[in-house]
């Protein structure tokens, strides 16, 4: 009699076979997987390039709205750097003319005023400027600034500015003025570590000059966006009335993915 065995096993044809047709079977489901595995990641890969595209829009648009009116500037460098600088503002109000109380005197050099209205937030270091026009005579750019006058009290709420001593050229018709806590850079410039590809900089803290730094050096940057394609700022000061239009177009890319986005924000130029 043969002795009977209770182990079953497998041929190494029986084994070849087996991982052929699972090597087959594979090949066919991948086949029929890879193109919606593609299409996902480049929707998704769009989508975040569309996000930040439209974050550093959006936090341009918010600067710009508060520029002083007409200090928007643009330009572009010899290395095709472009640049778009203004003067951002803190917060603004209404200053006396009339009737009891310390009035802002424009015959002489006066040092203090009245706040109409609810108190200001402002901070040491800030700036005043009454009715920037941006023309030879009350440019806020200008040495000296004609149009600017330092904040000389302390940080807080305050119903009563104290400045630096100062006969502002023109008063307002609106008795306006604003609180201006400096000037403010985004530039678009090449990136070294990508070839062919630039960087959204946003710079602030440093100071004012009649013309117009590029870049802003030294002062405090934060990046905003990376793999920048194409980017270009234009600012049209006379588009309505009392107000100009700043445009911007801004591309980035990642692996073979471009999204272009454009924005337009209204800049106020009535002082």
């Amino acid at each position: 009699m043969r002795p009977i065995s209770d182990h079953a096993g497998f041929t190494l044809v029986e084994m070849i076979i087996v991982i052929s047709i699972t090597a087959i079977i594979g090949s066919m489901v991948a086949v029929f997987l890879r193109a919606p595995l593609e299409s996902y990641v480049a929707q998704d890969r769009r989508a975040r390039l569309a996000d930040a595209a439209d974050t550093a829009l959006r936090r341009m648009g918010r600067d710009i709205r508060l520029a002083l009116p007409n200090s928007v500037r643009v330009t572009t460098d010899a290395a095709g750097v472009v640049y778009l600088e203004f003067l951002a503002t803190r917060s603004g109000g209404r200053y006396r003319v009339a009737g009891g109380g310390d009035i802002l005197d424009f015959t002489t050099a006066d040092n203090s005023f009245d706040v109409l209205g609810p108190a200001i937030a402002i901070q040491a270091g800030d700036r005043i400027a009454v009715y920037n026009l941006g023309i030879p005579g009350a440019d806020a750019w200008a040495v000296a600034g004609n149009t600017l006058a330092s904040y000389a009290g302390a940080a807080g709420s305050v119903t009563n500015i104290a400045i630096a001593a100062k006969q502002f050229p023109l008063a307002s018709p609106g008795h306006r003025f604003q609180v201006v806590e400096g000037p403010v850079t985004y530039a678009c410039a090449p990136d070294p570590a990508n070839p062919g590809l630039g960087t959204l900089t946003r710079f602030w803290g440093y100071g004012i000059d009649p013309n117009q730094p590029t870049p802003p050096a030294p002062a405090p940057s934060a990046l905003l966006a990376t793999g920048v394609s194409a980017c270009s700022f234009d600012y049209q000061p006379g588009v309505t009335e009392r107000g100009g239009l700043v445009s911007i177009t801004l591309a980035l890319s990642q692996s073979g993915e471009t999204v272009n986005l454009y924005a337009t924000t209204q800049v106020s130029n009535q002082p």
